[in-house]
This record gives structure tokens, sequence and C-alpha cells, in this order.
């Protein structure tokens, strides 16, 4: 399923994707309490590439009203993440991402709920976060719809 949705230009997977990720305990909760539902943002090279953005698909149907895709940028393109150890995807990910300047005053003070399709080791959930941390949002939730077997051995 996340093959096709991801890989195979199949957005039509995301509304059956979210309401697994939806049914999942504590989400409704942590959807209740995010001002704001952000999905992990592609670089434009990647964008062109598949079409779409996964995450932000997911983010859509989880909370249309408060899914927003423009308060966090992907500034610069990487190499795909899934070939490299942790270390060194966190260091391929280092100045990747950035708050909009022009949305920065709407995140500060506030819950973020940050969504990404899978999460291997979670650098890209981490990078995103420390740039939405360093604008002044309060609290981040992340959630995922899978993770995958490399990083359940990662440790935290």
């Amino acid at each position: 399923m996340v093959t096709q949705f991801k890989y195979q230009s199949q957005p039509g997977w995301a509304r059956t994707l979210a309401s697994l990720m939806y049914s999942a305990p504590g989400v409704d909760d942590a959807l209740a309490q995010a001002q704001w539902v952000v999905p992990i943002p592609l670089s434009r090279q990647r964008l062109a590439q598949r079409g779409f953005n996964q995450s932000l698909q997911l983010a859509k149907q989880l909370s249309p009203l408060k899914s927003r895709h423009d308060l966090l940028l992907r500034i610069r393109d990487t190499p795909a993440q899934r070939s490299l150890p942790r270390a060194e995807r966190l260091l391929n990910l280092q100045g990747a991402f950035l708050v909009n300047p022009l949305q920065a005053a709407a995140l500060r003070g506030q819950r973020v709920l940050l969504v990404d399709d899978v999460m291997t080791t979670g650098a890209s959930l981490q990078m995103a976060a420390l740039a939405l941390l360093a604008a002044g949002v309060s609290h981040i939730t992340t959630l995922v719809f899978a993770r995958t077997e490399e990083g359940a051995h990662d440790g935290p």
C-alpha cells in the first residue's frame, strides 16, 4: 500500500492510510490539541518526481481545516534518506527545513502535529521539529503511518 501510495503515484491511498492512522490510540486527542497539522515537506525536485507530497495528502485527510503546507519549508534537496545510516541522515538533513518567515508568527506558542508517511530513523522528523521549535512552537507531536523495521531497532 505505502509503496503504491508513495512511489507509484497513487495519492488515492491517502484516505485509507489516514483512516488507519486516525484509528490508532491517542491520535484523536493529538489532533484535537494541535492548532496546526504540518506535513513533512518535500524538496521541489522530489515533488516534481512524485507529483504530490504524500505527507501533505495524509495531513489533509487527517484534518482538512488545520492542515498547513505553508508553515514548514524544505529549502534544499537532499539525497534519498533510505540508503543512509542514521548519523548520515542527520547530517544530510542539516539545514534542510526552515519555518516560512512569512508564517512564523502563526506558529509561536502553538501546538503542532507533525505528519510523515514512513519513519525509519526519525531524522526527518527530528530536523523538522528542531526548525519548528526554533520558531517558537510550544509543543510537537509526531504521527507517522508506518515505521520501518530498521528504524525500530535504532533506539530513541
